[in-house]
């Protein structure tokens, strides 16, 4: 893939807005919205009811062979991309807290990294999409031509997912959700493969005290600047 591939990639921890902002950007440069989260959410719920030991890198890979994954576009600037798995829509299953530290878990088997990576790279083979996850600027498209990273304090995330549930009806503990925030974060920065980090040629953007609108700005005001180069 040369490095002037049309591929813009968003990575950062959760509960940073990376979707939200990926899905905006991916709108105004009309370009395809890449969810790597929400693929390897699935994965685990997948995993999670067939049953399969994840500590069994064997069975994982043999339960890998059967999978059928299909992400489903987002139905407005709001809503997260839908996930297929099997047949079965398992969209609201997949984002709940519990299923994000599943996500983290399976993240570090290699027949899933190996597996997913393939996918995206595929979905990613003729450009012009918009990839949001945690390696997606160093592992799936290291030579992507626009790469950026976003960050904020544990807290602020926190904050934000915890609104995010509340509108979505679910009422959970702010306390619980900065400890799994936390968790999670050591999970993806500390894993052996593949961990969450900065690819050296990424723009980092402190998404704290700022909004979605200003971030969103940033970073297209960035790709231009590329553009025109």
């Amino acid at each position: 893939m040369a490095a002037t591939a049309e591929i813009v990639t968003i990575d950062g921890p959760s509960g940073v807005g990376k979707s939200t902002i990926s899905r905006k950007v991916s709108a105004a440069l009309g370009f395809t919205y890449l969810d790597t989260g929400a693929m390897y959410r699935g994965v685990a719920c997948y995993l999670e009811e067939c049953g399969v030991d994840i500590g069994d890198e064997t069975a994982v890979a043999k339960a890998l062979a059967n999978l059928d994954l299909q992400l489903l576009p987002a139905k407005d600037a709001d809503s997260d991309v839908g996930v297929i798995i099997c047949g079965k829509d398992v969209s609201a299953v997949i984002r709940t807290p519990q299923m994000s530290m599943a996500a983290s878990a399976v993240s570090k088997l290699q027949p899933v990294r190996e597996k997913l990576t393939a996918m995206q790279q595929q979905a990613g083979s003729k450009g012009r999409i918009v990839a949001e996850g945690r390696d997606t600027g160093t592992v799936v498209f290291p030579e992507a031509a626009y790469k950026f990273f976003l960050d904020a304090t544990p807290e602020e995330r926190a904050r934000r997912r915890v609104r995010q549930l509340h509108e979505k009806g679910q009422i959970v503990d702010e306390t619980e959700i900065l400890a799994l925030t936390i968790e999670r974060d050591k999970n993806d920065r500390e894993r052996s493969l593949a961990p969450l980090k900065k690819a050296d040629d990424a723009l980092l953007i402190d998404t704290t005290e700022i909004d979605i609108t200003e971030v969103c700005g940033r970073v297209l005001a960035a790709v231009k600047a590329k553009r025109s180069v």
